[in-house]
This record gives structure tokens, sequence and C-alpha cells, in this order.
């Protein structure tokens, strides 16, 4: 009769405690784009207090949702000052939102500008970057905290052209540029900030289901071991794993989820 016990008392602990984000608070920048609100609702299911920051809010406005622009830097402190004393201090900061010009998805190495180059460096690197540094100092200040980036795997390996074939679609040359630069800084601030407490991660996403032609969404899965694109849904899982207390020991870390992706 022992062992049953203990048994159910370990299974209660992993459950209720190990990845219990119960009286934290959870900022997600794009937190009503498609992944960026699955990661809210995989917060929230795990207890955390999801508040969705996001620059396009629909009328009504969705309940736990802020405006907030990451690529607005001037005055980030007093930003931030009023963005917590609103909805409370960050425990847990998710930079999930994806800003780009409007010529990003036309982009290609033969048809790339400078000035292109440099907008969306500004747009999304600066931005991931400079928010997390200050994230950071912020919680290192009262003992820690926990910041997820989402990077991609064109972050870490080359893309497969193939996948784009007879699609209007194709990489913007400067998405791999960002996304590894996203990668790498996390490191240097995970190594930074350890000592106080601070983890700092990248999720690295495989593609994700959106509305995608369905030539590519074929190409894309012959290419991938699990033969599939993943949902927004699995890429919410594990974020909340990263910000909770069952990652504790775990910063600077780069999560794959895509599948079998970078496998092969």
């Amino acid at each position: 009769m022992v062992a049953p016990v203990i048994h159910v008392i370990w299974r209660g602990y992993l459950t209720s405690t190990l990845f219990s984000l119960s009286d934290r608070t959870a900022y997600v920048t794009g937190g009503l784009g498609t992944i960026g609100a699955a990661i809210c609702h995989a917060l929230g299911s795990c207890g955390a207090s999801a508040i969705a920051l996001d620059v396009d809010l629909p009328e009504p406005q969705p309940e736990n949702s802020m405006y907030f622009d990451i690529t607005e830097l001037n005055n980030l402190g007093t930003r931030l000052d009023c963005l917590e004393s609103h909805s409370g201090i960050a425990d847990i900061w998710v930079n999930a939102a994806y800003p780009r010009t409007n010529d990003w998805a036309k982009q290609s190495q033969k048809t790339l500008t400078q000035e292109s180059w440099a907008q969306n460096v500004s747009l999304q690197m600066n931005s991931y970057c400079l928010l997390s540094s200050a994230i950071a100092e912020r919680m290192a200040g009262r003992g820690g905290g926990s910041i997820i980036n989402l990077g991609s795997i064109y972050g870490l390996v080359g893309p497969d052209f193939n996948i784009y074939e007879a699609t209007d679609m194709t990489l913007p040359p400067t998405y791999a540029a960002i996304k590894a630069a996203i990668v790498n800084h996390s490191r240097y601030l995970a190594s930074y900030y350890g000592s106080q407490n601070v983890r700092v991660n990248t999720v690295c996403p495989g593609g994700v289901l959106n509305e995608q032609p369905k030539r590519f969404i074929d190409n894309y899965s012959r290419r991938t071991p699990m033969g599939r694109l993943a949902t927004a849904e699995e890429i919410g899982g594990p974020v909340a794993f990263l910000a909770s207390p069952a990652a504790s020991y775990i910063t600077g870390s780069v999560l794959t989820v895509d599948g079998g992706w970078t496998a092969i």
C-alpha cells in the first residue's frame, strides 16, 4: 500500500508545483497573433496572469490585453513602469511579436535592398534585443524572472528552398540574420544575468500552420519527419514549460519545436 500512496503524492507534486505559474504575471508581445495567443493560453492554463501586448487591438478590446509597440524604444523605462504599475511586475516576459516592413514577404536574395535590410533589423532584432536587455535588468533588481524569445529553425540552419517550389512564397535573407542574432543575444543575457536568477531562453519553432497555400504545406510536410506543420498550441506548451519551475535550471538554451526538421 505504500508505493501507490507515494506515487499519488509525487504525481500531484509534479502537476501542482513543478509546472504551476500561479501568482506569476506574464507579458507576451504579439500576444494577439496566432502564436502569441496560443502562448497566452498556455501560460494562463498553468495559472499565470497572462497579458497580451499588441499594436493591433480589435474592438471590443480583448480581456487582459494592452497596447504596446516593441519597436518604440524611446522612453522604454517609463513605458515599462506604466505597464507594470497597471498590470503587475513582470515575472515572465515572452517576445513573440513579428514587426516587419510591408515589402517583407517579397524580399529575396536577388531583390533585397539595403534600406529594407536596415529597417527590418531595426524593427525586429533591435527591438527584441534591447527590450530583453531592459527586462532582464529589471528582473535582476528584484530577484529573478524568466525571458523567452521566439526564434526560428532558420536562426539555426539554412533554409531548404525546395519547400517554396511552385508557390509565391520565399524566405527573406534578413529573417535568417535576425533570428540567429536573437538566439545568440539570448545566450549572452543568460550568461550575464544567470547569477542573478534571470533565465533567458529561446524557442525555435519550425513551420506553424497559418493558412499557407496547400502546395507549401505539402512541400513542407514531405520534408519534416513528423510529416506536418506545427499548430500554434504546440508552441505554447514548450514556452510555458520554460517559464515554469520545472525549468528552473535551464537558461541560455535553444528549444527547437520543429517536428524533427533540424534532426535531419
